[in-house]
């Protein structure tokens, strides 16, 4: 029951409240982003969700868009902006999903959206990690997020699918307010990208 009504309605309200405030954080961001790097402030990009379903993430640019000087390819962590490296630390990037909310595509907790390209990759029981509205911030994101493996992560989302309740998902809301202020997990989002997952076991098969 509560996954299947509460847990919308909740989203919904929280993301009306928060709105407001969120836009004049954004405001603010977007012309910090402006000001010192060229290109849009916004990135965005195609993530599948809920059941699999495509749809646009939208997030605030961190990182400059050369991707490389002299010849050589820059790092995530040279790519960084002063005004990034901030916006990344306290998650302000994320701040834009709450219209992702709003439109029914994402939750506040819940199963990062991953990349499009990793769906060919899934086994069937990874495949269930999009059993759930994808989230903000979620199970893996408060038990390792960066640091963790690929088996790590989808262990802890497809945990979350099987326990997801209301206690839940206020327990990982705490947890990621308590990390955001310790920048928990952060360093490594940072300074470096995981690796790209290329696929584990048993492939699931997708109508193409």
């Amino acid at each position: 029951m509560y996954n299947r009504f509460f847990k919308r309605l909740l989203d919904i309200l929280i993301a009306l409240i928060l709105f407001i405030p969120a836009l004049v954080i954004v405001t603010v961001c977007y012309l910090a982003i402006k000001i010192e790097s060229k290109g849009p402030a916004f990135f965005v990009q195609k993530r599948p969700g809920y059941k699999g379903k495509i749809f646009k993430i939208y997030k605030l640019r961190t990182m400059r868009i050369d991707t490389e000087k002299d010849g050589r390819k820059l790092s995530d962590m040279e790519r960084m902006t002063k005004t990034g490296v901030v916006i990344r630390k306290l998650s302000l990037d994320e701040l834009p999903q709450i219209l992702n909310i709003l439109r029914g595509e994402m939750s506040f907790i819940g199963n990062r959206p991953l990349l499009e390209k990793y769906l060919e990759y899934y086994t069937p029981e990874q495949m269930r990690r999009h059993d759930v509205r994808p989230g903000i911030s979620g199970w893996a994101q408060v038990n390792g997020r960066n640091e963790l493996t690929w088996e790590q992560k989808f262990e802890r989302d497809i945990w979350y699918v099987d326990n997801v309740s209301f206690a839940l998902d206020v327990k990982i809301f705490f947890m990621t307010i308590k990390n955001v202020f310790k920048h928990s997990g952060i360093n490594a989002g940072i300074n470096e990208t995981m690796q790209e997952f290329t696929g584990s076991g048993e492939m699931v098969s997708l109508d193409k």
